[in-house]
């Protein structure tokens, strides 16, 4: 039986070590020029919570909402705010499918990469319009697994990327979410609806190394490498061939790594 909205991913260290490097700068410049001071703002899918508090920090003094399915994750965002001092953002458990707040309530709702794991991403997003202010915006950003690239070829990375969308698709998310996020929000309803693109790129010798390292750990120890074995999509003998394949990478001088992303703001 298919398992339907399941994060593919978890929460083991090696998935918030990557988490947490997101800021304003690396996945929210789309929409940066568009924050305010005073306005209020609900984060779906809030993780660790560096990037609600960037947006935090924008918006002062208005206050941010993060939300996220996972209890621990809350609790770890909230234990972050506490140590950085951030000012006017809480973390609460929610669901995006069904959000605990009034019509009208936020002048902003962002999610970042969170709708490629939903079954039915236009219902979500009606729930988002549900509850912002007229005159207000959603923002989502999904990457799209099936423009991502790299070099060199190493066969374990295209098993990695095999894997990637075969436990996605099995959760009944969608990996190539990127591309069609356009085509949901204005499914949603939205009337007006601005579309971008952006890339991460890992080339560096460091940023390789980190990148590497991280993905390497993930394949063999968090959810995502448990999934693809409980889906039958890969056996311990591939998820080691992945996981050498990054180090592998990783030591390349030539290795580079570049993973696309969708972007909308929509209104109306």
């Amino acid at each position: 039986m298919k398992i339907v909205d399941r994060y593919m991913h978890g929460h083991h260290e090696s998935v918030l070590r990557s988490h947490e490097w997101r800021n304003l700068a690396n996945s929210g410049a789309y929409f940066e020029a568009r924050l305010r001071p005073g306005m209020t703002v609900l984060d779906v899918g809030s993780g660790p919570g560096t990037l609600t508090f960037d947006i935090a920090e924008r918006v002062a003094p208005g206050t941010v909402v993060g939300v996220d399915r996972s209890a621990d994750i809350v609790e770890h965002a909230t234990d972050a705010a506490a140590r950085c001092g951030a000012s006017g953002v809480s973390f609460a458990v929610g669901d995006a499918c069904a959000l605990d707040f009034p019509d009208d309530s936020f002048d902003v709702v962002h999610a970042h990469q969170v709708l490629q794991h939903l079954s039915d991403p236009v219902a979500v997003l009606r729930e988002f319009r549900r509850v912002v202010r007229p005159g207000g915006f959603v923002l989502a950003c999904d990457v799209d697994w099936g423009g991502t690239m790299w070099a060199p070829q190493l066969p374990g990375l295209a098993e990695w990327m095999r894997i990637t969308q075969d436990v996605q698709r099995g959760n009944g998310g969608e990996p190539l979410a990127g591309r069609f996020l356009r085509t949901r929000a204005l499914e949603a309803g939205f009337s007006h609806v601005t579309s971008s693109a952006s890339v991460w790129c890992f080339a560096s010798d460091e940023e390789r190394r980190w990148w590497a390292e991280l993905w390497s750990e993930r394949v063999t120890e968090s959810d995502w490498g448990a999934q693809a074995r409980e889906a039958g999509v890969a056996d311990a003998a591939t998820l080691d061939t992945v996981s050498r394949a990054w180090l592998e990478w990783a030591a390349d001088p030539t290795g580079w790594y570049g993973m696309p992303h969708g972007e909308i703001i929509a209104r109306g």
